[in-house]
């Protein structure tokens, strides 16, 4: 086995390991392109793992620069050889940036949206929300499109880049809601303040006492005190926050509301498919299905969707993933 081939086999291995979503579609492709979003998933994920993890903040800051900096090595012409060589990751980004074109932007807009995520950015409103969801999931939309190809472009208003885009966005709202209760432990509110507000989430002032409050929520679902004592999760939930029951059931309606418009952002985005191949169109709707899925269950019981993290088992993902390839949508 070659340097290369060895370095796509590692990418694809990490893509196996932690795409549990991403992966039932990535499959589908042709070899060529199946390796390629592998690449470009190692990559992003190592972006996210820079985020996620606990350095301190600085620190991943200037992680964050330096892989900024070997994103820039590719738009010059590529990272050089032998320093690739050293990174299984890079060595095969190189590879299939070479082949495929991958826009090094969207590469750049991804790690400018964790570093969002490192400083602590909040958002005030929904199209802020959406411009933070663009950089961290529309640009692997359209990092994936570069790999896929176009067979013929959209009619109207919409491009298949802006479709990619939107599908991402989708994606990434779906992420946040399954997530609230763990982003809220973590110090993180990805939902804009004017909602939190408008369902009588957050005091005016918002600030680090809106934080906590909602931390302090979530934390009520994960570990409610009594459950199973004949009351009901949100019932128990609420006598262990003295009597915010009316919160929780707010924090449902809010989440609710979320969802329905993720729904928008899906059906307007899925229309993407239709100007794909059959394979490459595949690998979306098993993609965007899974996704909707978990969404669909979220929006049907928000409590027990902030009480654990929604999944679908493997075999309703295969499920899923068998409709692609029979060319049924979501």
């Amino acid at each position: 086995m070659s340097a290369l081939e060895d370095a796509y086999a590692q990418c694809e291995s990490i893509t196996r390991a932690q795409a549990a979503n991403f992966y039932w579609g990535i499959r589908l492709l042709a070899p060529a392109r199946r390796r390629a979003l592998s690449a470009a998933y190692a990559f992003a994920r190592r972006i996210d793992d820079i985020g996620d993890g606990t350095l301190a903040q600085d620190a991943k800051l200037r992680r964050l620069e330096a892989a900024q900096q070997a994103v820039a090595a590719l738009e010059r012409g590529g990272t050089p050889l032998a320093a690739a060589r050293e990174d299984p990751v890079l060595l095969a980004l190189r590879d299939a940036h070479a082949r495929f074109g991958l826009p090094a932007s969207a590469f750049v807009e991804l790690i400018e949206g964790v570093r969002m995520d490192v400083l602590g950015v909040s958002y005030e409103t929904f199209d802020e929300l959406v411009g933070y969801c663009r950089r961290v999931a529309g640009a692997i939309g359209r990092i994936c499109l570069a790999i896929f190809g176009v067979r013929s472009q959209a009619r109207g208003a919409h491009s298949a880049e802006q479709l990619a885009d939107d599908l991402g966005v989708a994606l990434q709202l779906t992420n946040i809601l399954r997530d609230v209760r763990e982003d809220a432990e973590h110090g993180r509110v990805y939902l804009p303040a004017e909602d939190l507000r408008s369902f009588g989430l957050l005091e005016r002032s918002g600030g680090a006492d809106g934080l906590a409050r909602l931390a302090a929520l979530a934390q009520a679902y994960a570990h409610p005190a009594g459950a199973g004592a004949g009351t009901g999760a949100a019932a128990a939930a609420g006598a262990a926050l003295n009597g915010s029951a009316v919160e929780l059931e707010r924090l449902d309606e809010l989440v609710r509301f979320e969802a329905r418009r993720a729904e928008e952002w899906f059906d307007r985005g899925l229309t993407l498919v239709g100007l794909l191949d059959r394979r490459s169109a595949a690998c979306v709707v098993a993609m965007a299905g899974i996704y909707r899925r978990v969404l669909e269950r979220i929006a049907a019981d928000p409590t027990a969707a902030l009480s654990r993290r929604v999944s679908l088992p493997a075999h309703e993902k295969a499920w899923i993933a068998a409709r692609g390839m029979l060319g049924r949508g979501v």
